[in-house]
C-alpha cells in the first residue's frame, strides 16, 4: 500500500489515525477497535465491512 495514501486515510467513524497490518491486509483503528480490509490494493473504508478487533489484537 502507497504509504501517502496511509498518510491521508482516516477511519471513518472516528477519524483517527489508521495503522497497516500489512500480514492481514488491514488498515486498524486503535480507538474503535476496527480492521478495514485492504482488497487488491484498495483500502475499503466502509463500516459495515470493518470487522472487530479483540483487545490483543490492539496491540
Amino acid at each position: 500500500m502507497d504509504k501517502r495514501l496511509l498518510e491521508i486515510l482516516v477511519c471513518p467513524l472516528c477519524k483517527s489515525t489508521l495503522h497497516l497490518d500489512a500480514e492481514k491486509h488491514e488498515l486498524i483503528c486503535k480507538a474503535d477497535r476496527l480492521a478495514y480490509p485492504i482488497r487488491n490494493d484498495i483500502p475499503v473504508m466502509l463500516i459495515d465491512e470493518a470487522r472487530s478487533l479483540s483487545a490483543d489484537e490492539i496491540n
